[in-house]
């Protein structure tokens, strides 16, 4: 099978399985990835590890899509808007997750690396899903409008901290590179500024030249055009590109809002088919024969995540005087886990795969564990958040 031929049934099988899983009250980006599941090697073999070793141009695409869109929602007033307590509960919540999952994953596997990597992973809450329920249950409050706000800028912290993080673990996983303060410390500092400099001075540039652009066509391509650049200039430097076009698209967001929001209708029709794909095909990557080595690991994750998320929103919450209602109930609605997650998960096979059996070893592992516990996060999730607005009386209809 050659690889344009696997992006297209990507693209339609895909999309079938979005529209079945929507029927039954199930995000759309969930049936992408157990469709996926189905056609990958461990299934149907429709899409064999050959195919999948050369999709990395669509992958790239993908990311680089997904990082833009992350960053249009960080703009300067909407994080006023959020205030204190928003923010202090999100950086808990992040941190609470990564902290946790870290401690369990090194006390299980002695890994330093890959107690790292799956920590920073943990920390990104899928929007879908969540925002699935507030709708279906027509959800109003203090509560709703944190978790809301949360799910809008966690993406971002997750993706910081995967940066940090998986600079760090490439220390220790390689033995060609020794342990040093500036190798720990100063190395992904230069990453990450590096990142956040050449997507804003990218996003300068053509902010700069939007108000020339008349045509939202034109501005379209425009954008594309540049989100390619950065991806490969990203490359060239050696910075993370997901940063740098969440900077990218940060940027834009703020000096020009106008243009961005007159691209917006071009942007949902244009981008679907390649979420789709790339989701189907990260899906492919399931590999069941791992599934009892990482069925202990995996379930360990899933519990100190849960319980990260749980204790970090709370106290958050706490110390920053947030209403009662939310002090007890945000951290049970954020368990939902796919998204940016499998994005990651995609990331980490791109930047470790070159460290050898080693590095091989944990892509397959963070994968296949991301692919596992979807289906617990993305059924239990929408469970617990249904359940934290019925509650908390936010919840105007019972679904």
């Amino acid at each position: 099978m050659n690889v344009l031929l696997a992006i297209g049934i990507a693209a339609i099988v895909g999309f079938i399985g979005g529209k079945l899983f929507n029927r039954v009250k199930i995000p759309a980006v969930t049936g992408w990835v157990v469709m996926g599941v189905v056609l990958g090697g461990s299934v149907l073999g429709v899409f064999p590890e050959e195919v999948l070793s050369r999709v990395g141009i669509l992958f790239d695409l993908a990311l680089g899509f997904i990082a833009f869109n992350i960053g249009e929602e960080l703009t300067l007033s909407r994080l006023r808007r959020l205030g204190k307590s928003i923010i202090t509960i999100v950086i808990f919540e992040a941190f609470g997750a990564f902290i946790v999952v870290n401690l369990v994953v090194l006390g299980l596997t002695h890994k330093i690396y890959e107690a790292l990597v799956l920590g920073a992973v943990s920390s990104a809450t899928a929007p879908a899903a969540t925002v699935m329920v507030l709708q279906e249950v027509r959800a109003k409050g203090d509560l709703t409008t944190t978790i809301l706000s949360i799910v809008a800028i966690d993406d971002a912290i997750a993706l910081i901290l995967y940066a940090f993080a998986s600079a760090i673990a490439k220390v220790f996983i390689s033995s060609n590179v020794s342990f040093s303060i500036f190798s720990t410390v100063v190395s992904p500092l230069e990453e990450i500024i590096g990142a956040l400099l050449l997507g804003g001075v990218l996003g300068t540039g053509v902010s700069f030249f939007s108000k020339r652009i008349k045509s939202s066509t034109d501005f379209f391509i425009i954008i594309i055009g540049t989100i390619l650049v950065n991806i490969g200039l990203s490359t060239w430097f050696g910075f993370s590109d997901l940063l740098a076009n969440m900077s990218l698209g940060m940027t834009i967001a703020n000096l020009s809002p106008r243009p961005l929001r007159r691209i917006s209708n071009v942007w949902q029709t244009a981008t679907p088919i390649l979420y789709i794909s790339f989701f189907c095909l990260a899906g492919a990557h399931l590999n069941i024969r791992l599934l009892p080595q990482i069925g202990l690991l995996g379930l360990a994750y899933t519990a100190a995540r849960m319980t990260g998320k749980v204790t970090g929103a709370s106290f958050g919450a706490r110390i920053s005087n947030a209403p009662k209602v939310v002090q007890k109930f945000v951290g049970f609605s954020l368990f939902p886990q796919v998204g940016v997650a499998l994005a990651l998960a995609i990331v980490v096979g791109r930047d470790f795969s070159i460290y050898g059996r080693p590095g091989k070893t944990l892509a397959e592992t963070v994968i296949n564990i991301l692919l596992f516990t979807t289906i617990i996060t993305e059924i239990v999730g929408p469970y617990l958040t249904r359940w934290s607005l019925i509650k908390s009386g936010e919840a105007r209809q019972e679904a």
